[in-house]
């Protein structure tokens, strides 16, 4: 059960049905009690999951959020650095590390964790749901999966949906996370997630939640297009060498190489996203105009590779987020299966 592909020949002498892997128990035998293997990126259709796995995968998200929320910090603050040609205030991400625990502490490094938690309860389902369900739906009768091309297309789909429930959550994290930047009497000062939702409904209007969606929607096709579809590859193809087996190792090796994939093809659009959802008004006029804008601008006054600004730290969180996920993913179905499915 796993990534390994459909229809492979048995050896001789193994048994099982024609067509079979060694010890592959066929789809319609196989009983909700086995261990979850990365249903999403599975070869094996299995729509038992269909009412837990978004709520697990946004569970599953929020967990992994605990870690690497002090990453999307230091890439927030280095997207917004130097912004309007000014002189930027760090030279790389490990020094705004330093800088950020010297001046803020350890807490400072951990500001906006409630946004980012609200950001995996609405996004991380809603992406991650749609597209399970939606793979499985094109999963063929015979247990065919869906094509590099289909788990694209699949990814754009639930990324881009996703993404608009999400941006209220996107919103508040960005200001939240870029607010410690900010000489003390311009900052926003918002104490947890729900106040900056309730203030920015208050006093800039309930549309502005939705500010930079457009971008936010972008950038959730890119990432999932990249993200879930090269994953899925990376994964088959780690199987099919003969040299992984379905575990912990062979998940980090195939989210560091989408992981790479996504954030060289992402950041750019990143970046324009980051800086509309925090930006302020100038003399009632909005800083940037659209999302083209903000890259034209990043390239006029800060260089062209200022596109792909907080690249480590981003690429640093998006392989282990993956990992994380479903690690916790996977014990909370275990958890699912043992005190509810077994009651």
């Amino acid at each position: 059960m796993g990534g390994y592909p459909m229809g492979s020949p048995s050896p001789a002498g193994t048994g099982g049905a024609p067509g079979a892997l060694p010890g592959h128990v066929p789809f319609q035998t196989q009983p909700p009690s086995l261990p979850l293997n990365s249903c999403l990126f599975s070869n094996t259709p299995q729509p038992w999951r269909h009412g837990t796995f978004g709520r697990g995968a946004g569970a599953g998200g929020m967990g992994a959020t605990v870690f690497v929320q002090p990453l999307d910090l230091v890439k927030n603050r280095m997207q917004l650095s130097g912004e309007g040609a000014k002189t930027k205030e760090y030279k790389t991400s490990f020094h705004a590390v330093r800088s950020i625990l010297r001046k803020e502490g350890v807490r400072g490094i951990y500001t906006g964790l409630s946004a980012g938690l609200l950001r995996q309860a609405t996004y991380t389902t809603t992406r991650l749901g749609i597209y399970t369900i939606l793979f499985e739906q094109l999963t063929k009768a015979d247990g065919t999966p869906p094509n590099f091309f289909m788990k694209a297309g699949i990814g754009m789909t639930a990324g881009a949906t996703g993404a608009f429930v999400g941006t209220p959550a996107e919103v508040a994290l960005i200001r939240m996370t870029a607010d410690g930047r900010l000489p003390r009497d311009q900052r926003r000062g918002y104490t947890n997630v729900f106040n900056a939702l309730l203030r920015i409904t208050r006093e800039e209007g309930v549309l502005t939640l939705w500010r930079g969606c457009v971008p936010t929607m972008a950038r959730a096709v890119v990432v999932n297009a990249a993200q879930l579809a090269s994953y899925s590859q990376s994964k088959q193809f780690l199987l099919g060498s003969g040299y992984f087996r379905d575990n912990i190792f062979c998940h980090f090796c195939a989210s560091m190489i989408s992981g790479l994939v996504t954030t060289a093809a992402s950041m750019p659009v990143d970046i324009a996203k980051t800086r509309i959802q925090n930006m302020r008004m100038i003399d009632g006029k909005p800083e940037y105009k659209n999302g083209l804008d903000v890259l034209l601008k990043v390239i006029r006054y800060e260089g062209f590779f200022s596109l792909w600004k907080g690249f480590t730290p981003y690429y640093a969180r998006l392989g282990p987020h993956t990992v994380l996920t479903f690690i916790f993913l996977e014990q909370m179905n275990i958890f699912y299966k043992k005190f509810f499915l077994s009651a």
